[in-house]
């Protein structure tokens, strides 16, 4: 079967301050999110190292390190390729990642202060701020923030770094699910649902809210990515 290449028409920048692995990691990434690296595109070592004219010692760990946030899959005797978008692994990750946001929510509830609520308040505004500049997928960025703070209110270091490794096998899903202004306004009412029972104390409705945005994600990611890269790939 044959596969797609990355594209020769790169524009790599080299940033001096950040390792070279991680500069190259977040080139690659950012590319798969955007889809100008499609699912199923080999990424040869070699052919990348040539195009952005750098060694092969960092393109080799920074696809390690996107194979470990699964954005890529080893496949014998064929090398490195983007991971395809599926259901069952989407289904998997979001019940992994409801488990860890409601035990977040048991523990935000009693430990949230004045600063993270301005802080989730503050996104809010951000958010409704940048798309009224930008395109709809720009919100990804700011959903991401959400999360990063209402579980970093919960105040554990190891829940806080297990979302964040669920929230990395996500990003491919999310990027892609993301693609019209209906979905995002939906996404940032159930934002507004949860800061609102934040506010109020109301521990049951704060875990309903998390599990109803949740589905919410999942369903649009299935209508719009999944069936999308179904018919793209009949």
């Amino acid at each position: 079967m044959e596969r797609k290449r990355v594209d020769k028409n790169l524009s790599f920048v080299i940033n001096q301050p950040l390792p070279m692995r991680v500069q190259v990691y977040e080139y690659l990434r950012e590319r798969i999110l955007n889809h100008s690296i499609l699912p199923s595109a080999r990424l040869v070592e070699a052919q990348i190292a040539k195009e952005m004219g750098i060694s092969r010692t960092p393109i080799r760990e920074a696809l390690h390190l996107l194979e470990k946030d699964g954005f890529i899959e080893s496949i014998p005797r064929v090398g490195y390729q983007v991971k395809e978008l599926a259901w069952d692994e989407l289904e998997e990750i979001f019940e992994i990642r409801r488990v860890l946001e409601t035990l977040a929510c048991r523990w935000v509830i009693k430990r949230i202060d004045a600063q993270s609520l301005k802080a989730l308040e503050d996104n809010m505004a951000e958010t409704e701020a940048a798309l009224k500049k930008g395109p709809p997928n720009i919100f990804l960025k700011y959903d991401e923030e959400f999360h990063e703070i209402l579980v970093r209110a919960a105040a554990s270091k190891h829940l806080l770094e297990l979302h964040r490794q669920v929230r990395q096998f996500l990003l491919r899903y999310r990027a892609a699910g993301i693609r019209n202004m209906s979905s995002v306004r939906q996404a940032i009412d159930g934002h507004a649902a949860i800061l609102a029972c934040l506010k109020n104390k109301d521990e049951k409705g704060f875990e309903a809210a998390i599990v109803d945005h949740l589905i919410f994600s999942k369903e649009d990611i299935r209508e719009f990515a999944l069936n999308k890269n179904s018919e793209t790939a009949k």
